[in-house]
């Protein structure tokens, strides 16, 4: 695995690979790696020639308050991991070199079809700064096809919505939510949770299992639903901060009548805040 940390190197060898013929995957992440990003390598290999990773804390996706001075960086284990995978570029850039302008009053990209609820209203400008990041690096590699996890649905949508709209010819591929097998959502940020919480953790999916089988079973009442999901995670502990059932296709809120839904839910354990989802077929 070649590790690069400067885009005139990045985009010369991608540029190599397109001019053989090569087509390219490329898998976004923050590092800090688990099981759930090495499987978006593992079927980044099965879509493309060449796979490039990317390994970026993304200042610009951070809101006031949050954790980027502390996000884990354990580029070592992650390089070695992606290395094992078969991963054939690592970039790994530093913040001046994804933003050679500086962070104050940059090109902004913004995908307001998907914004300004959900995550979008408890962390805003939080999806502007991945558009940004993420349009940067399709600039910078020009991949054939990019992968995704689905965890962060939200995020998923944004980005189709950003290829879509500016005509990106990219392929956007998603894998399913990789789970502990209690099933806790893999995440970066679970290392945040206490011990006690940890054991705490599994109710938040367990909510969404429950409020699936009653979709499945024929409640159509989704504000009940959302309302008493909410209060069941309360009572387990948590602080949530949205529960609600939607659309999959555009996240439009659900109505009588919709069959593929997705269950999308933000609750604080602690001084961790955790997502998840499940998509749902009535």
């Amino acid at each position: 695995m070649h590790i690069i940390h400067h885009t005139t190197e990045l985009r010369s060898q991608v540029k190599k690979w397109h001019m053989e013929g090569q087509s390219v995957c490329l898998v976004p992440t923050m590092g800090n790696l688990h099981e759930g990003h090495l499987a978006l390598v593992d079927r980044a290999k099965q879509l493309a020639d060449k796979v490039v990773a990317t390994i970026f804390v993304n200042p610009m996706q951070f809101i006031q308050g949050e954790d980027f001075d502390t996000y884990p960086r354990t580029m070592d284990q992650d390089s070695q991991a992606l290395s094992e995978r078969g991963t054939d570029i690592l970039f790994a850039p530093e913040i001046d070199e994804v933003y050679p302008a500086g962070l104050e009053n940059h090109t902004e990209v913004s995908v307001p079809a998907m914004d300004g609820f959900l995550c979008g209203a408890s962390r805003p400008g939080h999806f502007n700064g991945v558009a940004m990041v993420v349009s940067k690096l399709f600039n910078l590699v020009h991949p054939d096809t990019a992968i995704f996890g689905q965890k962060d649905y939200q995020q998923l949508l944004v980005i189709k919505r950003m290829v879509s709209d500016l005509c990106m010819p990219i392929d956007i591929q998603s894998l399913p939510t990789v789970r502990e097998k209690d099933g806790l959502a893999l995440s970066s940020r679970n290392g945040y949770l206490s011990e006690e919480d940890r054991k705490i953790a599994p109710a938040l999916y367990q909510q969404l299992t429950d409020i699936a089988d009653q979709l499945k079973s024929g409640n159509a009442d989704f504000t009940v639903l959302e309302k008493t999901g909410q209060e069941k995670l309360k009572q387990a502990g948590f602080e949530p901060e949205y529960l609600s059932i939607r659309r999959q296709s555009d996240l439009g809120v659900a109505e009588k009548g919709d069959k593929d839904l997705v269950i999308l839910v933000a609750a604080r354990l602690g001084s961790t805040r955790l997502i998840d989802n499940l998509q749902v077929s009535i």
